[in-house]
């Protein structure tokens, strides 16, 4: 499979390893338009790659990835057409990252926020620095999670802690999350990738199809879930995106001062 066309992300192999990499370090790997529609196919074509049993995921530079990029969620406000694609990309994350049967490896170099969270709990396997976040922050922007933070969150640590954490933005240290069961590890900056490298090489050892299979048996549940539920998530967010909430809250990053929302 040839990956040269991709360009937010960059993707290099290892061995049976495809490593792929969240690229846009000078914008903390923020989602531009570009970028998401990118990660709207690139799982897809990792599934069909032939020469690679394993998947990692990370991002390059200080962080895994801030979420979505600011003038990317105003062009989606502006641009209803956009965001009817944009909705269908969406889904495609989603449903591409559960139905690739290769382990995906998620090593989260720090924080994960937003479409972040999503990709990083969509994942297998989760190991995170410890000074790394996590968090769903939606609702702090007028919005809310329907690309995927909705249905995952209360599987992993309950709906009533799922909800407080959606309904404020709060956002998870990495020990913390390993602690409630949100992610498989947190470990110090300098051991991360030593703890990533470790399991690879133990995965790589075993039975390339029952490691399949056994996602794919595991997964059921959650693939029920998801196209059960991601139709109304992504259709509620398409209209919170168009309150003026949202856009006031597009308005306050911009400015760099917190919103006055006002609650239409």
């Amino acid at each position: 499979m040839d990956f040269s066309h991709y360009t937010f992300f960059k993707v290099e192999r290892a061995g049976k390893v495809l490593n792929i990499t969240l690229n846009n370090p000078e914008k903390l790997n923020a989602f531009s338009e570009a970028g998401h529609r990118e990660m709207s196919r690139i799982f897809t074509d990792a599934a069909e790659d032939d020469d690679s049993d394993l998947i990692v995921v990370t991002g390059a530079g200080r962080a895994f990835t801030a979420g979505g990029d600011l003038e990317y969620m105003q062009k989606l406000r502006d641009e209803p057409k956009l965001m009817h694609r944009t909705i269908r990309e969406a889904k495609r994350i989603a449903f591409s990252l559960l139905d690739c049967d290769k382990p995906i490896i998620c090593k989260v170099n720090g924080d994960a926020i937003g479409l972040g969270t999503t990709l990083a709990l969509f994942s297998d396997i989760v190991f995170a620095v410890d000074t790394a976040r996590f968090g769903d922050p939606h609702n702090n922007v007028g919005l809310i999670a329907g690309d995927g933070g909705g249905l995952m969150l209360p599987q992993f640590i309950g709906y009533a802690r799922a909800k407080h954490y959606m309904f404020t933005g709060d956002l998870i240290k990495a020990p913390e999350a390993a602690q409630m069961g949100l992610i498989y590890a947190s470990v110090p900056a300098d051991q991360l990738d030593a703890a990533v490298d470790a399991y690879v090489q133990r995965l790589l050892k075993m039975p390339v199809q029952s490691l399949r299979w056994t996602k794919a048996t595991v997964n059921i549940g959650l693939r029920q879930l998801a196209h059960s539920m991601m139709d109304a998530g992504m259709a509620y967010e398409m209209i919170a995106g168009q309150t003026q909430d949202h856009q006031e809250a597009i308005n306050a990053f911009r400015e760099k001062r917190k919103p006055r929302f006002t609650h239409e």
